[in-house]
């Protein structure tokens, strides 16, 4: 067979059945992606005979005689089709794993489809930007900025790797090939909760091509924790890599190795295991109560209350909330639920693990790198010399990445055989095996005098943890930030994370803030009408300003600072724009309404949180920053160069980034709860700010000047009227056998405070229950700004990924704990049609001990996003709608009650 790929000539022959997505790959077309593998999010987009087409649907031998054109086809680096420089330039990516599906599409629109982007985008998904900017995109409009030199911080420069994204040039996890690589694949429980009896591999390992089959006989009999944090001991040790009793359905049981997928899977379907079934436990209520099936042991000491399935239960009190309520002249009481949603990153988990010599490589798709490294030297007692583990670029995380689920089993087989491996998730694995959000079922009680001052604040949470407690008690922890956000002397947290037989859950955006923001401030409004109050008014006359303690479980010191109100200008300024936004005049049977809801988040975990930065001046005059930081879309590889060259006088061209490789840099805790930027940062900044003055110091000296008459200038320090360059600075070194390179570590303590507010205005259909977004405004303090047009990303970014929480993502489970729609179409991410355009407000503040006075916010900005939308329905309608997703079918059976 022939065929023609970006005008060369092929005449490989695909297997049987393959489909043109996997043989394009297996001809070294990388920039073709998987996110799906069902025709649902377009990331495998190609063109035939100049057609777009999905890739991962069309069966490769069609392709026969016909013109395949992949993003590599489309345009070069030096010669950029006009759509990819119009990418690169809006920008139109942040993850970048979507981006070459997206262009493919979007160069092939006619100015029809152009100017019908909702209908003509709609087979192509992005869970980064939240569309608006891949409109820009499509319609030409550039964001991007050139700096002047030592003058980075402040401008939309574009990503060190933007070129590299568009012509589809940036290596993910997955994009290399590998000699001699074997695949797993993993047989998953179909039962949630059963003890194994036995299993028999030999019709498996009759399979051609199968090398091994790993049961749980076969794997270290250590227990750890998936969960990625420097401090283990926050969470409990409660997973095995294979266990001999599973507690959920899609757990693993048995992992097969063999030549080629085809053969694994054919493995896979030949083990034959025997389970004994156990009674299991879905709703974490029932989960606590006397009788209910123990679903772990008493051995881990973590674990508080095993016997009633309680991994964690937290109980604080500041004041006398009885008290409190005796003095309220209004009180309110409600019970808000928020499910299970799925991060739904377009690049599923990956692992690949080889050993060059005696050492082990994994390149993996990781949040932390530095991390993943501890946990396999811990349970494959391998030294740190032995180990390296690192990433290229990963395809989106949103914390889902914040956990080791795919490198111990890449390891473990890499150890064995001594052969590379490769383990990769399908989407249905995604949805059935990694961690989504905690659902959690939040109590929320105030009580208020009639002008509104609370006096009285109680907050009851049940999180269900599911099968495993990864990042359960840290979620749980971190609801506190939103009973912090007001003044009252009165307050009472009580708050429990319980295991049940679901899918463990972990972190996603917002961590542990989300759903007790969609409570706290739906309770808020609920609370404001029933004072006959304005909701913004009730919140502006409680929330904390400067010299105000975070109060939620106890009123005891803590690290953080804030001096400036940023949340009070937040609520002002998205006040006043939903008043000069036009309301449109719609048919009777639409329903007006406006809502509002704020937070905030503190800028680094309360756990300790490291980085360090290393910085050297290269022979060739160029600086090379090297981090530990992951860049997986949340951009802090572009806000590190623009921090670095602010500092040292010069441009982001000329600094050269390494990033998350044990190898190559140095320790960090991770990317994630917006730490890439504010502790990260900070170590880029103190280690600027010393290569910098180790500069001026030699150049001081060498010149015979006064360091204070010493400055940098690009490529150049100017000592006076004697202008060197860093080539004749570098050359007098070396004479003195120096090498300009330091090292600099941050923490994240002191920590600052990121507030934001959102609003609304909606469209309620009377009859069918449908919401329409007419208005959609998001006001952050996010300090200092490194870079606009990133923050306006990430904020968009966040507002559509909380639409899609409050409007149409949830899990659909059976009555035996099996996820019955674990595909992206439908499961419903949002689509380019779902999300509106919004109006994004940056509070004019430096508020902030992070990196020239800047803060991380893109992990908060989805947190006010659900209530605000909750609000505005209740606005619209009268009744309250307290349990997400706010469907069609809900909002219309609660309206007709």
């Amino acid at each position: 067979m022939s065929y023609v790929v970006n005008g060369r000539n092929f005449s490989e022959q695909p297997f049987a059945g393959q489909c043109l997505r996997t043989f394009l790959r297996t001809l070294g077309h990388h920039g073709v992606k998987k996110g799906c593998d069902g025709g649902d999010c377009g990331a495998c987009t190609v063109w035939l005979d100049g057609a777009p087409i999905h890739s991962c649907i069309t069966p490769a031998f069609r392709a026969e005689g016909r013109d395949v054109t992949t993003i590599e086809g489309l345009g070069t680096p030096e010669n950029l089709h006009p759509m990819q420089a119009q990418f690169r330039d809006a920008p139109g990516f942040q993850c970048g794993f979507c981006t070459a599906g997206m262009i493919m599409t979007s160069a092939a629109l006619t100015d029809a489809q152009k100017d019908d982007l909702p209908r003509a985008l709609k087979g192509n998904l992005c869970r980064c930007t939240g569309y608006r900017s891949i409109e820009d995109a499509v319609n030409g409009v550039s964001a991007i900025e050139v700096a002047l030199p030592g003058q980075a911080v402040g401008t939309s420069v574009g990503a060190p790797a933007a070129t590299d994204v568009v012509t589809g040039r940036a290596e993910f996890t997955m994009d290399t090939t590998i000699e001699g690589t074997l695949h797993l694949k993993v047989l998953h429980s179909p039962h949630a909760h059963a003890r194994i009896v036995s299993i028999d591999t030999s019709a498996a390992l009759a399979v051609p091509g199968v090398h091994r089959v790993y049961t749980w006989k076969d794997v270290p009999r250590k227990r750890f924790t998936t969960a990625i944090h420097t401090d283990h001991l926050v969470d409990p040790d409660d997973t095995y890599i294979l266990d001999n009793v599973v507690r959920f359905v899609g757990q693993r049981v048995v992992a097969v190795l063999a030549d080629t997928i085809a053969a694994a899977e054919e493995g896979r379907r030949k083990v034959v295991v025997e389970y004994e079934v156990l009674p299991a436990v879905f709703d974490p209520e029932e989960a606590m109560a006397d009788g209910a099936p123990a679903l772990h042991g008493s051995d881990d000491p973590f674990v508080r209350d095993p016997e009633h399935n309680i991994l964690l239960e937290i109980h604080g009190h500041v004041g006398d909330v009885d008290a409190g309520f005796a003095a309220a002249d209004v009180i309110h009481e409600g019970t808000y639920f928020s499910p299970r949603v799925q991060h739904a990153h377009l690049e599923t988990h990956g692992s690949i693990a080889w050993m060059d010599g005696e050492r082990l490589h994994v390149r993996t798709s990781s949040q932390s790198p530095s991390i993943a490294k501890v946990k396999l030297s811990h349970l494959f007692d391998l030294r740190p010399d032995q180990l390296r583990v690192f990433c290229k670029r990963v395809g989106g995380g949103f914390g889902g990445k914040q956990e080791v689920i795919t490198e111990d089993l890449v390891a473990l087989a890499t150890l064995d055989t001594g052969r590379p491996v490769s383990l990769e998730f399908t989407r249905e694995e995604e949805f059935t095996t990694a961690s989504p959000r905690h659902p959690m079922k939040l109590t929320i009680k105030l009580g208020a005098t009639a002008d509104g001052t609370l006096t009285a604040f109680q907050y009851r949470n049940i999180s269900n943890t599911g099968a495993y407690g990864n990042h359960g008690g840290e979620t749980l922890f971190a609801g506190g930030a939103a009973v912090s956000l007001y003044r009252c002397a009165n307050k009472k947290f009580d708050a429990y994370s319980v295991y049940t037989n679901n899918v463990p859950s972990g972190a996603l955006r917002g961590y542990g803030m989300t759903q007790p923001a969609f409570a706290v401030e739906s309770a808020m409004t609920e609370l404001a009408l029933a004072l006959n109050m304005d909701p913004l008014e009730l919140r502006r006359r409680n929330i904390v300003r400067p010299g105000d303690s975070l109060v939620a479980l106890e009123d005891g010191p803590d690290d953080v600072i804030f001096t400036e109100d940023g949340l009070g200008q937040c609520i002002d300024l998205v006040d006043t724009a939903l008043g000069r936004a036009p309301v449109p005049t719609l048919g009777e049977e639409w329903l007006i309404g406006t809502g509002t809801a704020s937070s905030l988040h503190e800028t680094a975990p309360p756990t300790e949180h490291i980085s360090e930065a290393w910085l050297t001046l290269g022979d060739d005059c160029i600086y090379e920053l090297a981090i530990g930081t992951v860049e997986f879309g949340e951009g802090t590889s572009t806000a590190h160069v623009q921090i670095a060259a602010n500092q040292l006088g010069t441009t982001p061209s000329r600094v050269r980034i390494i990033q998350s490789d044990t190898d190559r840099t140095g320790f960090d805790t991770g990317a994630f709860a917006s730490a890439g930027l504010f502790v990260a940062g900070n170590a880029v900044l103190r280690a600027s700010n010393a290569l910098r003055d180790r500069l001026l110091a030699f150049a001081a000296h060498h010149t015979g000047v006064a360091v204070d008459q010493c400055s940098m200038d690009d490529d150049k320090i100017v000592c006076a009227s004697t202008r060197l360059t860093l080539q004749e600075l570098l050359g007098a070194a070396r004479q003195r056998g120096i090498r300009f390179t330091v090292a600099r570590k941050a923490y994240g303590s002191p920590r600052s405070v990121v507030s934001n507010t959102h609003g609304f205005r909606i469209a309620v259909h009377r009859i069918t229950g449908e919401i329409r977004i007419l208005s959609s405004v998001h006001a952050t303090d996010a300090g200092v700004i490194i870079n606009p047009a990133q923050v306006r990303g990430q904020i968009e970014g966040g507002v559509a990924q909380g639409i899609g929480f409050a409007l149409t993502e949830n899990f659909h489970v059976d009555a035996a704990g099996a996820m019955m729609n674990p595909n992206l179409r439908n499961y419903r991410i949002p689509t380019y049609a779902d999300v509106p355009r919004t109006e994004v407000i940056l509070v004019d503040s430096a508020d902030s001990v992070g990196p020239l006075r800047s803060k991380g916010m893109a992990e908060c900005c989805i947190n006010p996003v659900a209530p605000a939308l909750a609000n505005a329905l209740q606005n619209a309608t009268g009744t309250r709608f307290r349990s997400l997703p706010l469907t069609p079918e809900r909002i219309y059976t609660g309206l007709n009650r």
